[in-house]
């Protein structure tokens, strides 16, 4: 099936007098090469549901139409749908757009079948929307992937190893039970307007969740051994019931600081209060 001709996005802006919204956290990408590459981060999309958070004009929206994906846009920039719906009008039955706020929608009820994620968040919710994906009881969830552009340095604290500066909630968080990686750095001048900072694609897909741990337990205990991570675990766990019973249970020294623990510590010390509890 031959592809429909679309119009460079900078006409696309032009003609819907589009520009980038500093409130809604916006910078547009225009490089088709490099939106088609995001596009093929995840794998083959043929046949496969999208979900898309804050799509704009549409540039990584067209390359995941390109690449065969039924895609599900949530945008709460009403100047952009007349954009988005030329792009439904291009690509027939493949796009269905929401007006609407993304941290008020579950894309598992919009969609009603396991889909893959793929965005290029708007800056100023990026990370809570992501923070809320990975968080879900219920585990494997309800997404086969996750394809986000980030700064590079909350890309950096996904990824991080124990022992750096980077290393933090948000690593133990995506990489519990997770496999995530930096997918493609991408420069800050690619975006229009070029924002301050470097960004980077991460690429997470979900693991085999290890058992016995809640996530609940595990994002209680790290938030209160990182909320202080300059101080000891014996200090800043105190205020967690059994937790300094539990580390010496499993030979985890209370004068170590939460940034030296690997995540299987974490893992264990969480199965363990479990247990406790």
């Amino acid at each position: 099936m031959s592809l429909p001709t679309l119009p460079p996005l900078r006409e696309v802006i032009a003609r819907h007098g589009l520009s980038a919204s500093k409130a809604l956290g916006q910078n547009f990408l225009f490089d088709e090469q490099l939106l088609d590459r995001i596009a093929a981060i995840p794998g083959p999309l043929e046949g496969e549901q999208v979900y898309e958070v804050g799509p704009g004009p549409g540039g990584l929206t067209r390359a995941l139409l390109r690449a065969g994906a039924k895609v599900t846009a949530v945008e709460r920039d009403r100047r952009c749908l007349p954009a988005l719906e030329d792009l439904s009008d291009a690509f027939p039955g493949q796009l269905r757009v929401i007006e609407g706020d993304a941290m008020k929608i579950d894309p598992f009820h919009e969609i009603g079948e396991p889909f893959h994620i793929a965005s290029n968040l708007p800056y100023n919710v990026g990370t809570a929307l992501a923070v809320g994906w990975l968080s879900g009881e219920e585990w494997p969830p309800a997404w086969k992937s996750l394809t986000l552009m980030f700064q590079r340095e909350v890309a950096d604290r996904i990824v991080a190893k124990p022992g750096t500066d980077a290393y933090g909630r948000l690593a133990i968080l995506a990489q519990w039970r997770c496999e995530a990686r930096i997918a493609m750095p991408v420069h800050r001048s690619a975006f229009t307007p070029p924002p301050k900072v470097m960004s980077a694609v991460i690429h997470i897909v979900p693991a085999v969740q290890p058992e016995g741990v809640r996530m609940a337990t595990l994002e209680g205990l790290t938030a209160a051994a990182f909320g202080q991570r300059r101080k000891m675990l014996r200090q800043s766990l105190k205020g967690v019931p059994s937790a300094l019973e539990a580390m010496d249970q499993v030979g985890i020294s209370a004068e170590r600081r939460p940034e030296t623990l690997d995540i299987q510590e974490w893992v264990e010390l969480a199965r363990l209060l479990e247990t406790v509890r």
